[in-house]
Parts: C-alpha cells; structure tokens; sequence
C-alpha cells in the first residue's frame, strides 16, 4: 500500500503497475442519503422509507451518484496524488454492484493497472487504475477505471 499523506507532487513515474491504495472511510446516515437526494436525485428510494418499500430496494437506499461523489472525496482526502490535483481524461465500465444503505461505512480501494506516456505531450502521462468502493464487510458497491492526467518528471518546471 502506498503512503499517499504527503504535500509532494506526485508524477507518473512515482507509480507502479499493481501499487493498491487504500482511503479512510466514511459512514453514511440517513440524513446525508435524503439530502442529497433532496438535491441532486429525488426519487422515492432516496427520500422515504414507505414510499422506498415500494420500489425494487424495499427499503431506503443511497443513490449511485451520492456514492460516486463520496468516492471521489475520499480519494482527494487520501491525497491519492499527493499535492498534484486529480485530473481525469477518462472514466469507464462503472458498475454498481449493491446500493449504499443508512449506516453502511464506505471507503475506496485503487490498484494502478497502467502507466502510459503521451504521445503528443512527453509532459504529461496518463495512470490508468480500476476504483472499488466498498462497505465495511468489503462487498463491493461500485467498480470503476479511470485514466488520470499526470505530470512526468520531463515536464518543465
């Protein structure tokens, strides 16, 4: 597992095919899984536990973007890049494998699967890497790849 809790920038060149890294977690409650619905997906599961009962969940349930959005925080709070912000070039093949119930801890696995230079820009690379994000029993909620935009240790200072 990497340390990532540095201030350092990270470049393509400080990653490794397979490098797994492991975020902290977050728990959800009931409250974070309304609000968000209330904002950004007000649909039945989201809002209300009778009216949740009714839909293929049977029960309230967070919503998928609510799950991503969290994914992505405790990735920039794992400081995954160091100091070097998260850029992305490409996000694929999402998967959502279980929903996120009130209660249920959260955290993020990443494992680099690789490492590709620019062919137009020798200043920069792309990190190809597949997210987990996963409940406290490590059930997987939601899978991932995403190709992240790093500098290399070429680019000018």
């Amino acid at each position: 597992m990497q340390d990532t809790q540095t201030n350092a920038p990270r470049h393509l060149e400080d990653f490794r095919i397979g490098d797994v890294i492991e975020t902290a977690s977050v728990t959800v409650t009931r409250e974070m899984i309304v609000a968000f619905a209330r904002e950004y997906d007000p649909q039945p599961m989201h809002l209300d536990e009778s009216a949740a009962r009714q839909t293929v969940f049977g029960e309230l349930v967070g919503s998928g973007w609510q799950t991503l959005a969290l994914t992505m925080r405790l990735l920039v709070d794992a400081r995954l890049l160091g100091s070097t912000p998260i850029v992305g070039a490409e996000f694929k093949e999402m998967r959502f494998h279980a929903p996120v119930r009130p209660g249920d801890s959260l955290h993020a696995r990443v494992e680099v699967t690789g490492l590709r230079a620019s062919r137009s820009r020798p200043e920069r690379g792309f990190l190809d890497m597949t997210v987990t994000t996963l409940n406290a029993d490590g059930a997987p909620l939601i899978t991932q790849h995403w190709s992240l935009v790093l500098p290399t240790r070429t680019a000018p200072v």
